[in-house]
């Protein structure tokens, strides 16, 4: 209903129609202040709808996981769940089997390439920045015979599995496309149309939680008349020749020589293949923390507490809820970090300090470290996040003291290191 002020309104003469006024312009009057109204309501019921979710909200801490791609955010994640979300993480166990297969498979088709390339006399490939691959001592020079073939010839089998475990978990996305634009951090402007970045073949899905139990069922089940699981068995199967191979010297010399970067986790699954490629291999807390899944969506994960952190021992409980909030770390994803800036309380940055001899797998021309420390730093000075918590995690110290331990030199890879100490705490500091 239009609003009718009294005579003795201020506003009065200003409201009323003009005198010359016809019957269509009053019509048309009259639907522009009807229109006005229901504007205004809709405003106020706007208005009321945030103030109630403000008050549901009291409890709800908004905490963004972030950094660079592979800097640790979803493990970091993995370990909130793992300690106040264990109901949720145990029905989850299963869904990981297939994941940490299908990380054992990719290391070892990763390494046959490798055994493929020595028997074919291929070269070691160079670096894009021009520096050539490390030499090996002649006397060490990797040797491979008949053996390493019909070992190769054996494990082929594993591309299939490849191929199955990735249609379990989901099409999911070979990473992103190659025209997509890159930006360092998630304040510039994506302007540049030559900054692309370049195809990168890790699979990667769009969600955990679309792959690891998408219809409330455990993918894998071990109850008594179950159906034989013939991905497991081809694993079992290749178990004395995935161990043969990884613990092959030569293949360990020619790793090296090729500089091949395996994933982290990698090591910790290849070194106990006697356990995983079990035929009744269970998943432990340690598999599923060190499994790595690739996503390139925003993950959205809840933990609910039934103590606040303002409640007193004898008051009443208030609970508390965080919402923790997992970004792409990848260039190209990194536009998409500004929406969830929004009102967020607390961003706890995942900074890898081991990574000062790598570079972006998106764009080799970056160095890693360096990397993150201009994105930490457009974080730390951005005017949106003065009122967040930031909270900074060096990450990943273990692997930078074994760097570190084989003669590794900082200063070789980051010369504005100079001639301080190539130890742990110098480093981090």
């Amino acid at each position: 209903m239009v609003h009718v002020p009294a005579p003795t309104d201020p506003f009065f003469e200003l409201m009323q129609p003009p005198p010359d006024e016809t019957p269509a312009q009053a019509t048309a009057r009259r639907q522009r202040e009807l229109d006005a109204v229901l504007h205004s309501e809709a405003i106020d019921e706007s208005i009321k709808q945030e103030r109630e979710l403000s008050k549901k909200e009291k409890g709800v801490v908004k905490l963004l996981l972030l950094g660079q791609s592979e800097s640790g955010k979803s493990t970091t994640l993995k370990n909130f769940r793992m300690r106040y979300a264990q109901e949720d993480w145990e029905k989850e166990r299963n869904g990981w089997r297939s994941v940490v297969q299908l990380n054992i498979v990719r290391s070892i088709i990763t390494i046959l390439g490798v055994v493929e390339a020595e028997l074919n006399g291929d070269p070691p490939a160079e670096w894009e920045d021009g520096d050539s691959v490390s030499q090996v001592d002649e006397l060490e020079a990797a040797q491979f015979d008949e053996q390493h073939r019909l070992l190769a010839i054996r494990l082929s089998a594993l591309h299939g599995v490849e191929a199955e475990l990735k249609r379990r978990l989901g099409t999911g996305s070979e990473s992103l496309q190659a025209d997509q634009p890159m930006v360092s951090t998630p304040f510039e402007t994506l302007t540049d149309a030559s900054n692309l970045r370049r195809a990168v073949s890790e699979f990667a899905v769009r969600s955990w939680k679309d792959v690891l139990d998408p219809m409330d069922r455990p993918i894998y089940t071990t109850e008594p008349g179950a159906g034989l699981d013939t991905l497991s068995d081809i694993i079992s199967g290749c178990k004395n020749d995935m161990i043969a191979l990884w613990n092959d010297k030569a293949v360990r010399i020619a790793l090296k020589r090729r500089k091949l970067r395996l994933p982290d986790s990698a090591g910790f699954f290849l070194n106990d293949l006697e356990r995983i490629a079990s035929r009744d291999y269970v998943v432990s807390d340690n598999d599923i923390v060190r499994a790595r899944l690739r996503t390139v969506g925003i993950q959205e994960h809840r933990l609910r507490f039934k103590q606040g952190p303002f409640d007193t021992p004898k008051g009443k409980a208030t609970g508390w809820e965080w919402r923790i909030f997992d970004v792409g770390g990848c260039r190209t994803s990194r536009a998409a970090w500004l929406p969830f800036f929004d009102n967020v309380n607390v961003i706890i940055f995942l900074s890898p300090v081991s990574v000062f001899d790598q570079r972006l797998e998106e764009d080799p021309r970056v160095n890693r470290l360096e990397d993150s420390i201009i994105l930490w730093t457009s974080i730390c000075q951005s005017k949106l996040l003065v009122k967040t918590q930031l909270i900074l995690f060096l990450n990943k110290c273990d692997l930078l003291r074994r760097k570190l331990k084989r003669g590794i030199q900082v200063k070789t890879f980051l010369p504005s290191y100079g001639d301080r100490p190539n130890e742990v705490i110098p480093v981090v500091k």
